[in-house]
């Protein structure tokens, strides 16, 4: 904070020393989607267009809500193999009871992310109690819960989501009225500047050192810049269709996990807990009931992420959540900036990485590249964001910042 009474060229000096010190945060990942979208621009001229951006938004908001749990876990430092078939079992649960008994559609819908979260819940319970390692007890749940998913589906093997069903709207739902993308990003920039006015008067109350007001109007006009550009694009281009519902929903999971994670002390306890869970014993933090819950938290994520990959797909299959769902799950979370290694990572990271995903694969469809291409890129690009954490690791540990 002290290098804000320096003015930007304070900025410039610590942004050197944080560099040099291997503390990257989301350079790189920013980086990487310039990249993208600079190159499969240049192969094809509509992937900025309007229609292209909007079908990533909406192809990047269930992985990205999945990618959020993800997230969660690996700031403990666990993994979590069960995410696939988890979304399975919500999607299953869901058709089941809406459209085979006939249950309410969002009774149906509370209930799938309930079994999400109890399944959750008891991975966690072996993992924290029983002392069974994380990556055993979600590789057997992956096994077990795939086989639930298959008997409810039944021998049919899908049902298809009916017509104005919640489900169909999440990601078939858009709203025409051009105010509704140009409000979310008022708020989005009204709620910015809010919490760095409130962040600037508390620590001026506590006359410690705080952002100028050059600092706050260039940091909330870049916001608005992003917010009012993105709500341009999604409303006045033609083939633009408004602002997309699931970009709403995945926003809100977005903002509300962000708060949960940055601002509360369940939030700094999960850090502690991921950087040594030993000393966060000790200092009093109850480990078991944060690896529980955590697990919960991710299971009903998944479950959530589940009923969106049966929105797009038009409804629940007995392999829904198979292939690469975990994989591209994991690699939103670890592409984003979040560290394999525990106690180091933001929510954000669900947001960026599952946009360099889904980036990459909109433009190799647009280009009529086959799936295995779109494996072996997304494979290296998972891997140069592990080198890069792994290096910028032992860049700070050189550097005495670990």
């Amino acid at each position: 904070m002290l290098v804000r009474q320096q003015g930007f060229a304070g900025y410039l000096s610590d942004f050197k020393r944080r560099v040099r010190g291997g503390e990257l945060g989301s350079i790189p990942v920013v980086i990487g989607l310039i990249v993208i979208a600079v190159i499969f621009q240049s192969l094809d001229p509509t992937f900025l267009s309007a229609r292209s951006l909007s079908d990533i938004s909406v192809y990047t908001a269930g992985l990205g809500i999945m990618a959020i749990g993800i997230v969660f876990v690996l700031l403990l430092g666990e993994i979590d193999l069960s995410v696939g078939s988890v979304a399975g079992v919500g999607a299953a649960m869901w058709a089941v009871l809406s459209v085979t008994h006939q249950l309410n559609d969002l009774l149906s819908v509370l209930i799938a992310l309930a079994t999400g979260g109890l399944i959750g819940l008891l991975h966690g319970f072996f993992f924290a109690k029983v002392g069974v390692p994380a990556f055993v007890v979600t590789l057997a749940g992956f096994l077990g819960w795939s086989g639930l998913q298959i008997w409810m589906m039944g021998n049919e093997g899908s049902i298809n989501t009916p017509s104005n069903s919640l489900v169909q709207d999440i990601t078939g739902y858009y709203f025409s009225d051009k105010a509704a993308a140009y409000a979310l990003a008022l708020v989005a920039v009204g709620g910015y500047l809010f919490a760095l006015l409130r962040d600037t008067r508390r620590r001026r109350t506590a006359r410690l050192p705080h952002r100028p007001v050059s600092e706050i109007a260039l940091r909330t006009g870049v916001i608005a810049v992003i917010a009012f550009g993105a709500a341009y694009q999604l409303n006045e281009p033609a083939g633009a269709r408004g602002l997309p519902l699931a970009l709403l929903i995945f926003l809100i999971v977005l903002f509300v996990a962000d708060f949960v994670s940055r601002r509360t002390t369940y939030g700094r306890q999960i850090f502690a807990v991921g950087g040594n869970a030993e000393a966060a014993r000790r200092a009093g933090i109850n480990v078991e009931k944060i690896r529980i819950t955590v697990f919960g938290i991710a299971g009903m994520l998944a479950a959530f992420g589940g009923l969106f990959i049966a929105s797009q797909q038009g409804g629940a299959t007995k392999n829904l959540g198979a292939g690469n769902t975990l994989m591209n799950v994991i690699a939103a979370a670890v592409i984003g900036g979040t560290s394999l290694f525990g106690g180091r990572g933001k929510i954000l990271s669900a947001l960026l990485g599952a946009l360099v995903i889904m980036s990459i694969q909109q433009g190799l469809n647009l280009l009529g590249m086959a799936s295995e291409i779109q494996y072996m890129i997304t494979g290296a690009v998972l891997l140069a964001a592990v080198v890069i954490d792994s290096v910028s690791r032992r860049t700070q540990k050189t550097a005495g910042r670990t």
